[in-house]
Order: C-alpha cells, then sequence, then structure tokens
C-alpha cells in the first residue's frame, strides 16, 4: 500500500502485518494515544477515533463505533412496513429519498407488486432521489474541502444545495426526512410547475459544477493536501467491503444503477465516474472528492432525462393517482428477501424476513455502505501524518446515522 510520505528510516512499528502489536497496553515509551472526537468537527458526526502516535505519525487508528446508536433494526421488528420508512429516513439522513427508494423497492419485491408501480411513479422516484444525491454529493465535497482549510467551497456548496432542499420541501413538505416514496407509489404528486422549476435548476447547476472543479480540485494547496494521500487499492477496497465512489475511485466500474439495473435505471443513459490518478496515484483522496463531483455530473444527465419523459409521454394527468398500487394491507407471504441499490456513499441492502402472518417484519438487517467503508480506515491511516488523517477520514464521507443505524 502507498504511503503519501516516504520515511527513510520507517520505524519498526508501522509495519501493518502487525496492526495490533501497539495497543495501549503494549505502548512504547515514545508512543501516546490520541482522542479524536466524538464531538470534534472533523469526524463528521459522532465518531471516536483512538489514535496511536508517535509523535505526528499515526501508529494505528481504531474507530468507536455507538455514540449515534439509532436502534433501527431493533424497532423495525415492532412497526408495520409503511411505518418503518421515517426510520429509514433518518440513517443517512443527507440522502433520504435514496435510502427509502430502496426500502420500498424492496418490500415491493416481497409484496410481487414491482410490474405495478405506474412509470410516472417511477420515474418520479429516480428524479428526487438524483436531486438528493447530488444534495448528499454537495455536502461530501462542501465539509471535505473545510476538513483541509478551504472554507470558500463549502459556502458554494451549501448554496446550491439550498436549491435542491427547497425542490424537495415543495415536493413533500420537508426539507431533510421525506417519507414521501411510499410502498407501492408515492405520498403525493409532483406539484404543479415543479418540472419547470426543476429544469431551471439543472441549467444553472451545470456552470456551477464546473466552477466548483476550478475553485477546489484544481487548487494547488487542495492538490497538494490530497493527492498521493490515503491511496486505496482496488484489492484491499474490495475485501474490506467498500462500495460507491470509493471504490469506483480506485477504478472498479461498479455502480448498482448499472449493474443491477433496479427501477427505470436500465431506459436512462448515464456513465460511472471512474478514478484515474490524473493528480496522483488511482484510489487517492483527490480521486475520491473527482469521482463525487463527476457523479453530480451524471445525475444532472438522469434528471434531464426523467423531465423530458415527465414532460413528454409521462406528463401529468389529472386522473393520475400515485397511490393506486398502495397496498391496502402490506402482509408479505413467508420469506426472506436482500435488496440492494446505490446510494451516494455506495450500496445500502436490506435483508427482510417476513413470516407470512404479520405486518411487521420478524427480522429487518440494513447493509450500509458507511460502516463498510468506515472498516478500510484503518488500514489507510498507518504511517500517515495526524494532519492526512483527518483527510483520509473526510475523503471516505460518512455519515454516523447509517454507520450506528
Amino acid at each position: 500500500m502507498a504511503n503519501p510520505i516516504q520515511y527513510k528510516h520507517k520505524p519498526e512499528y508501522l509495519n501493518v502485518s502487525e496492526p495490533n502489536k501497539h495497543r495501549p497496553e503494549n505502548l512504547e515509551s515514545q508512543e501516546m494515544i490520541l482522542n479524536i472526537g466524538p464531538q470534534h468537527p472533523s469526524t463528521h458526526g459522532v465518531l471516536r477515533l483512538e489514535v496511536i502516535t508517535d509523535g505526528e505519525i499515526v501508529a494505528d487508528a481504531v474507530p468507536h463505533l455507538g455514540y449515534l446508536h439509532r436502534c433501527f433494526e431493533k424497532h423495525a421488528e415492532s412497526l408495520a412496513y409503511n411505518q418503518i420508512i421515517p426510520y429509514v429516513d433518518r440513517m443517512d439522513y443527507l440522502a433520504a429519498m435514496n435510502s427509502e427508494h430502496i426500502y420500498c423497492m424492496a418490500v415491493e419485491k416481497m409484496m410481487g407488486i414491482t410490474d405495478r408501480i405506474p412509470k410516472r411513479v417511477e420515474y418520479i422516484r429516480v428524479l428526487v432521489a438524483e436531486l438528493n444525491r447530488i444534495a448528499s454529493h454537495l455536502v461530501a465535497v462542501g465539509t471535505y474541502g473545510i476538513d483541509i482549510g478551504a472554507v470558500t467551497p463549502f459556502l458554494w456548496t451549501m448554496r446550491d444545495r439550498e436549491h435542491i432542499l427547497r425542490l424537495l420541501e415543495w415536493v413533500c413538505g420537508s426539507r431533510m426526512l421525506y417519507n414521501y416514496i411510499w410502498i407501492g407509489g408515492l405520498y403525493y404528486d409532483l406539484p404543479v410547475g415543479f418540472e419547470q422549476r426543476c429544469q431551471e435548476f439543472v441549467d444553472y447547476l451545470k456552470p456551477k459544477l464546473a466552477e466548483l472543479e476550478q475553485l477546489l480540485l484544481e487548487n494547488k494547496i487542495f492538490v497538494e493536501r490530497t493527492a498521493n494521500v490515503g491511496t486505496l487499492p482496488l484489492d484491499l477496497a474490495i475485501n474490506c467491503g467498500v462500495t460507491g465512489p470509493m471504490l469506483r475511485a480506485s477504478g472498479l466500474k461498479y455502480d448498482l444503477r448499472k449493474v443491477d439495473g433496479y427501477s427505470v435505471y436500465p431506459e436512462l443513459d448515464f456513465d460511472v465516474p471512474l478514478g484515474e490518478g490524473i493528480m496522483g496515484e488511482k484510489g487517492d483522496c483527490w480521486d475520491r472528492t473527482h469521482v463525487r463531483v463527476k457523479e453530480c455530473e451524471e445525475s444532472l444527465k438522469i434528471i434531464q432525462q426523467c423531465l423530458d419523459r415527465l414532460q413528454g409521454d409521462l406528463k401529468r394527468n389529472k386522473d393520475f393517482d400515485p397511490r393506486a398500487a398502495v397496498p391496502k394491507k402490506i402482509r408479505p407471504k413467508k420469506q426472506d428477501i436482500y435488496f440492494r441499490g446505490e446510494i451516494p456513499k455506495g450500496e445500502l441492502g436490506f435483508y427482510i424476513s417476513a413470516d407470512g402472518r404479520s405486518d411487521k417484519p420478524l427480522r429487518c438487517k440494513a447493509r450500509s455502505c458507511s460502516f463498510s467503508n468506515l472498516s478500510v480506515l484503518p488500514e489507510l491511516s498507518r504511517g500517515v501524518m495526524i494532519a492526512d488523517l483527518v483527510a483520509i477520514l473526510g475523503s471516505i464521507d460518512i455519515v454516523m446515522g447509517e454507520v450506528d443505524r
């Protein structure tokens, strides 16, 4: 694994083949424990990092979780399937539309009603999910700039994200936690005039993303702080279960919207951005940020195609009922299923077990991408400087509501 800093005399304790050699009870005289979090602003939430250091060099970094434990999976066992959706919103609260889209498709698969979902409903679902994907990536890129000292990009991304939140609030009445996508349909159809306002936003954001690349990704200081830092080799990414932009930044073209082809994504034309090692090694912190910005551009392509369909052959009809396929009683047959989809941070999957008698699941287990992606942090952190540790953590783009579920 490549190191961002090359040492002429590398200490033996930085040998990554013995990651547990220097636990607290075995500290060397020159080592100390540094706690980062759980309230430190650079941890993107309530995460505690136990860092063993020798001066400025990180010997080991251990994430400690559970400070935001939401008990989602246990709550789900005592709730009806449709009542679980607001809890799903609160896992990755920066991309609630994407999460509830995948959960609802999982239950629809159990009910056998996937083919009954109207096309207009499916296109609206993808439209709002891709808007939320852009909003999530804007938070990731903007806060990452703050992590390493750039404040202006954060102000720009929050300005642009606000346009999306206002659009989504117009759709369902909430800025972040939506409960808009229902099992079998939608809470409401799009409000009158939404398509035109959304088109204006698409035209507005395209040049703004180009400006963001110039301001942040091409900035000399940003490049020096992220290029060749935290390089994630592809084999390590696969072995650690890394998904999403982190995996694609390491060079693997793996996007569940393409691989599994769920919803109406197979009908849409978009690319899957990959890390190319433009500024440094493939799979470094710069590549991960670059992939997220490029994914925003691809999401705009998807949104444009959805708008074309919604204003064309799927245009508004006064008799259209977005709840027409919503089951009166959700009681799947006895079965176990696993359904997965691509949210902004990677693969989100739901394993659901039904007994065939109850309207509540026996088990609802979430496979969260933030949790899996965070597991690679110790491997990326050994041997780097503390300042680079903050850069590596920010490039993973975790949300603790999903890590602790």
